[in-house]
């Protein structure tokens, strides 16, 4: 479902993914409104689903989490809700996509190793209905945007 965005809601949502940490008060005093229409219209944003929380954006290479690979994975129908739920709850996996195509799904991993990520390839393979999997390893990130531009 979409909602109706205003001029006014996208340039609160450009502040917030700048900075999320942005106060009200600088907010209303960037937009010339006061700081009581801010926290409606961020509330408003909340409840509708359209803002869904306020993140500290952390890299990964960084925090020890520098090898990203991608999984696709072929999966038994019967047994691909199992499968989701087990995949989800991996620490390592950071993204689930359920898709279109040859493949079932497309898994997000993240880890500090090669050999961390060989582990947890082994791990989804052994998951009981996975038929096989095709794994992509990043060599380097082109783009990556988290902000939606309006």
């Amino acid at each position: 479902m979409t909602y109706d965005i205003d001029e006014v809601d996208k340039k609160i949502l450009a502040i917030l993914q700048e900075d999320a940490r942005t106060p009200f008060s600088k907010i209303a005093k960037t937009l010339n409104l006061s700081e009581a229409t801010i926290h409606i219209r961020i509330k408003r944003l909340r409840n509708q689903g359209i803002l869904r929380g306020f993140y500290a954006d952390v890299d990964p290479e960084r925090a020890g989490r520098g090898v990203l690979g991608f999984v696709l994975i072929k999966a038994e129908p019967k047994k691909y809700e199992e499968i989701l739920k087990t995949i989800v709850a991996m620490k390592e996996v950071t993204e689930v996509y359920d898709v279109t195509g040859e493949y079932y799904a497309l898994a997000k991993v993240r880890v500090g190793t090669r050999e961390e990520l060989a582990k947890v390839l082994d791990n989804i393979g052994n998951i009981d209905g996975v038929i096989s999997t095709y794994t992509m390893f990043v060599l380097r990130i082109v783009k990556e945007n988290k902000v939606i531009e309006f």
